[in-house]
């Protein structure tokens, strides 16, 4: 059977960046610009992604465009006879389902806004009235298990529809939408009076935050470093797929920087949504899920036509969420059609139902097994979080890279010559030193911090 492909590079380039636009680029990127100096922080932050993100993401287009497989078969395509690189493949699926498990949960928060928004829950009522609503949406198990599972249906659905048909088609309108929305709102919030003050908050360099000492210094060097790693979702086999059905007309380090380019946009644009909001209205922003499932609606609330703004920002977020939760699925769905020769129909069966009961232990982490606690980890979600972002993406992607520069793997002439295939940005033959020595070096020390407070909590260091 021949190998699907995307009917159009348009195709391509949005799905590849929906995989990458997630939830956090809404909630933790915008916050990080602020806290750590704003441009300041942005030009750290696109330093490593072009010295660690990128050629990391184009090793993983060039296994999957040059062995025209999924993560499950890519390896044994490519690689030496006796070489061990196909055994990361079983990782590299635990790590999609891993994603699926929590990432369905917090998806699914998302379009249980859109209604809340849109029917005026939130009308005349203060922040911690707001807060309230949050806590009681996470304390019924019914509703989590409920939007959790609409959101499973939703993306498998689209996926069992194929490629062409259903994951382009469908990905292409709701990220063309989900740029229109951002633009809209972008529009509002820089225009409300008092806006400037955020607008200035955000972008304006203050590398005072940054050399105050040695330790902000790297602390904000570390969070740059996280953020242009993570942000791009390599590092499982969620982009190698995409890699798997594209042509050779264009290179892959092209494609690459394009679909960062998007993803950094959308990461800068939805602060140009929340800062100036925020300061117009008196609000301080704050980090993490309580800025967007709290604070927020409060900002819509007092806007004109507030229920349209907020409404179209959790669509804005439900789109963001749905395009990665589709571009993994697809994964998934692949990685059986290629393991086990499935069909997508029985790949589509089969993950219609071990998905949603996969993702139940997250769902009901907030509340039925609310108890279930790792120390300096967190509850279930925080468990599985970790488990993928902060151990098989970077452990994944020192597997790309060393599959990619080693002759015990795939070897780097391989690769240059499928990288570089078509016309575009190449890749530089002369990268291979920074690829052998100084990416690895980079990813470790991503690895090393993220266990560095859990470890101090577990032996009572913190």
């Amino acid at each position: 059977m021949a190998r699907e492909q995307f009917g159009s590079r348009l195709g391509f380039i949005l799905i590849s960046a929906g995989c990458a636009i997630g939830l956090g680029n809404v909630w933790r990127f915008p916050y990080m610009v602020g806290a750590y100096g704003g441009a300041a922080f942005v030009v750290m932050y696109l330093i490593f992604l072009i010295i660690l993100g990128l050629p990391i993401m184009a090793m993983e287009f060039a296994v999957g465009r040059g062995s025209q497989k999924s993560i499950a078969r890519a390896f044994n395509v490519l690689e030496p006879e006796g070489a061990k690189f196909h055994h990361f493949k079983w990782i590299g699926i635990a790590g999609l389902y891993l994603l699926m498990m929590f990432y369905t949960t917090v998806g699914g928060w998302m379009m249980a806004y859109i209604p809340k928004m849109a029917t005026g829950e939130f009308n005349g009522v203060s922040t911690e009235g707001v807060n309230q609503i949050y806590q009681a949406m996470l304390a019924n198990p019914s509703e989590m298990v409920a939007w959790m599972v609409v959101t499973c249906v939703i993306a498998i659905l689209v996926c069992g529809m194929g490629l062409q048909k259903g994951v382009e088609r469908v990905t292409k309108v709701m990220m063309l939408c989900l740029l229109a929305i951002i633009g809209v709102l972008v529009i509002r919030s820089v225009t409300l009076p008092g806006a400037e003050a955020g607008i200035v908050f955000y972008l304006a360099p203050d590398f005072s935050k940054i050399f105050a000492s040695p330790d902000t210094f790297f602390d904000a060097a570390y969070a740059a470093m996280g953020q242009a790693f993570f942000t791009l979702s390599i590092g499982m086999g969620s982009m190698e797929i995409f890699g798997s059905y594209i042509d050779k007309k264009r290179s892959l380090m092209g494609e690459a920087a394009t679909i960062a380019t998007l993803d950094t946009g959308v990461a800068l644009a939805t602060g140009f949504i929340i800062f100036p909001a925020c300061f117009a209205l008196g609000v301080m922003p704050d980090s993490g899920p309580g800025l967007v499932f709290v604070t927020l609606p409060g900002v819509f609330e007092n806007m004109w036509l507030g229920e349209l703004w907020g409404t179209l920002f959790f669509v804005f977020m439900s789109f963001a969420a749905l395009s990665t939760v589709i571009a993994v699925f697809e994964g998934i769905l692949s990685f059986g059609m290629d393991q086990w020769g499935w069909t997508r129909q029985k790949a589509v069966v089969v993950n219609l139902i071990a998905i949603p009961l996969l993702s139940l232990p997250c769902a009901l982490g907030f509340n039925v097994l609310s108890d279930v606690v790792l120390p300096g980890v967190g509850n279930i979600q925080s468990i599985e979080d970790f488990l993928v972002s902060n151990n098989i993406l970077p452990l994944g992607s020192l597997v790309f890279v060393f599959f990619c520069v080693s002759k015990r793997g795939w070897g780097w002439k391989n690769f240059l010559a499928e990288a570089n295939a078509g016309k575009g940005v190449k890749f530089p033959s002369w990268l291979k030193g920074w690829m052998m020595v100084g990416v690895p070096i980079l990813v470790i020390v991503i690895l090393v911090m993220g266990w560095l407070p859990i470890l101090q909590a577990w032996f009572g260091l913190a």
